[in-house]
């Protein structure tokens, strides 16, 4: 049977025909075999099919996932619940265009508890691992997290340190001075002290204020009995502290509910998701969250996966979860929510009326008034590029805006593990997914010309591979395929007759912009001008330079340290002058291992013939 709405291909049709009639996944394809669409389905066969049936092909984004697909796979499970964790994991890995996603969640902050440590730390991370510690979040600002963690120090003073909890070091660092730490390393506090401080703070980060309060109150009066005021002290300011956070604290019920509130907001193609946390009763925290390829989609649908996504990610799970409206999947969402959870079983519930269906308006108001807010900053964040890219096109005397800027710099230390970094900037904004870097292969020493000449003949040999690409009708690499309207090197003149020398090799001089970036005066050099451009302080012009010099600056940074990283201590040997095959085997030899090398004094080094003791000094210096 051929299906209504188009004419698919053979290959297509082959696959539609032979479905299973089972519960599984789907994996949608493009032409180039990325994954564009992941779904799940009860039975395979009459829920992929759909797709193509006129009826289906209502709304635009269908329509455009449709006319995408070149290859379907699919993927049979055991129960519609297995269907929907593999789903999950799916659209986690891949990120498919056309599914709702969660706006940059990979890069949502956790406050971490190292609870498998003696003397457990309290740390930031955006990664949730299976290791012991106990994870809270996650949080979509992180300078609203660092406030928090700075609350808790003061009243829960915890570790930041590194050290090997010993309590014998011979003196503390200044944070127990200052009474942000309560330093176990000199054996101020015990063990079961510390962790009793660190699971305070924990149940505090839960909303379970009531039973900490308790327990420092009694062990106040304890302490005050027995005669030792300066505890008793310490606990009643600690006691103190909580009560006044807790007063900020809305009460939400009477009834001590554990709940989290969701609603959701929506205008032009975007979606916010706005998520009340209440524990025991009071309303703890509140985050909010941007969806991605939410248009065309029903409310329900929206929701069902922020509920999916977000409660995937979650360290925790309550035993309520409000919601603006029902969803489809309710039941085996609930279900497999009821995994995600010890204890007490997970309730959905959609309310009605009362104190519970206010809380859904209040937070659905909410949602409104942060969709607003971030509208009209994006709009801001745009009109602010225009701007910059506008003084920029006058400053160059360009015929149009720089659309793609590129910029590149130089990392090394001592000519040692050389990187060039290339940053690629589109309509004012960083395109992250065209950055490159370059491992310096041809030059020897610190030589930031030379390696800025390789890295721009390298970048442009494989511009003209893109170009031959094209003609074959392959897919280039979209970092080299295009020109850039605007070519920045982070140096002054030196630099930038290097830049022009490549140019020039390629015929390129009279197409593209090359300008130098002076770091001092943030003066700009153009070939054969004496006078540099200086754009107007505090401009929106500038301020792009800046920042795309910057981001050029960071990300060649990072890739020397990882490559140097990865060379290692035996690379970072043989760099060393003066020290060849023949001294590098002496000292191996005379000492048995790198690490020992880095251990020795310089009169231990001297000590290896053909080692003098200038040389120990730059073995010293170059491993530490």
């Amino acid at each position: 049977m051929t299906l209504e709405a188009m004419s698919t291909s053979e290959q297509l049709q082959g696959i539609l025909d032979t479905l299973p009639a089972k519960p599984g996944c789907y994996l949608m394809k493009n032409d180039t075999g990325k994954i564009i669409y992941v779904g799940k389905a009860v039975n395979l066969r009459s829920r992929v099919r759909s797709y193509f049936h006129k009826s289906a092909q209502q709304d635009g984004k269908t329509r455009q996932l449709v006319h995408n697909i070149a290859d379907i796979d699919w993927i049979v499970v055991g129960s519609e619940l297995e269907a929907l964790i593999l789903e999950m994991n799916l659209i986690k890995k891949h990120r498919p265009r056309y599914n709702v996603l969660l706006k940059d969640d990979k890069r949502y902050p956790y406050i971490k508890v190292y609870w498998t440590e003696d003397f457990p730390r309290v740390t930031i991370t955006r990664n949730m691992v299976k290791d012991g510690s106990r994870y809270f979040g996650p949080y979509t600002s992180a300078w609203a997290m660092h406030q928090t963690l700075d609350i808790l120090r003061r009243v829960f003073p915890y570790r930041t340190c590194d050290r090997d909890i010993t309590g014998k070091d011979a003196r503390s660092c200044l944070y127990q001075d200052i009474k942000l730490c309560t330093a176990p390393c000199v054996g101020a506090i015990d063990r079961e002290e510390y962790r009793a401080v660190i699971e305070d703070l924990c149940r505090f980060l839960e909303g379970k204020t009531g039973p900490i309060i308790q327990r420092l109150q009694a062990e106040m009066e304890q302490a005050a009995e027995t005669l030792r005021f300066e505890q008793a002290a310490v606990l009643r300011d600690r006691i103190q502290a909580i009560e006044k956070v807790v007063e900020r604290q809305k009460v939400i019920s009477t009834d001590q509910m554990d709940s989290d509130v969701i609603a959701m907001a929506r205008s032009d193609g975007e979606a916010c998701v706005q998520v009340f946390f209440i524990r025991s009763g009071k309303l703890i925290g509140r985050e909010y969250f941007i969806l991605e390829g939410t248009e065309d989609e029903a409310d329900s649908e929206v929701i069902a996966e922020f509920v999916k996504q977000f409660y995937e990610k979650a360290p925790s799970v309550p035993p309520e979860v409000l919601l603006p409206n029902e969803i489809e999947e309710a039941r085996i969402i609930q279900t497999w929510l009821n995994t995600r959870r010890s204890g007490s079983k997970v309730k959905l519930s959609v309310p009605r009326r009362g104190k519970l269906h206010e809380l859904v308006e209040m937070a659905t108001e909410n949602a409104v008034e942060t969709l607003k807010s971030l509208r009209a900053q994006w709009e801001a964040d745009t009109n602010r590029q225009t701007q910059a890219l506008a003084e920029l096109q006058e400053a160059f005397g360009l015929p149009e805006a720089p659309n793609r800027i590129e910029c590149y710099d130089i990392s090394n230390t001592q000519g040692t593990a050389s990187v060039g970094s290339m940053v690629v900037f589109v309509q004012g904004t960083p395109a992250k997914n065209l950055y490159r870097r370059f491992n310096i292969k041809t030059v020897v020493g610190p030589d930031d010309f030379a390696s800025m000449e390789e890295v721009l003949l390298r970048r442009f040999r494989r511009w003209e591979a893109a170009q031959s690409a094209q003609k074959l009708e392959k897919k280039p690499d979209p970092s080299f395929s295009l020109l850039p309207d605007l070519l920045i090197v982070d140096g002054g003149k030196g630099q930038l007759s290097r830049a022009v020398k490549v140019l020039d090799q390629f015929g390129l001089i009279d197409k593209i912009i090359v300008a130098g970036l002076a770091k001092q005066e943030e003066e700009l050099f153009l070939p054969e001008q004496e006078e540099p451009i200086v754009l107007e302080r505090h401009s929106q012009g500038l301020y792009l330079v800046q920042r795309v010099r910057d981001e050029a600056h960071r990300f060649a940074i990072t890739a020397h340290r990882k490559r140097r990283t990865k060379l290692g201590l035996a690379s970072r040997l043989d760099s060393i002058p003066g020290i060849g095959p023949k001294r590098r085997k002496a000292l191996l030899s005379h000492f048995g291992s790198l690490a020992a090398i880095r251990a020795a004094s310089i009169e231990e080094l001297a000590a290896v013939p053909g080692i003098t003791e200038q040389l120990s000094q730059a073995i010293q210096s170059q491993l530490e």
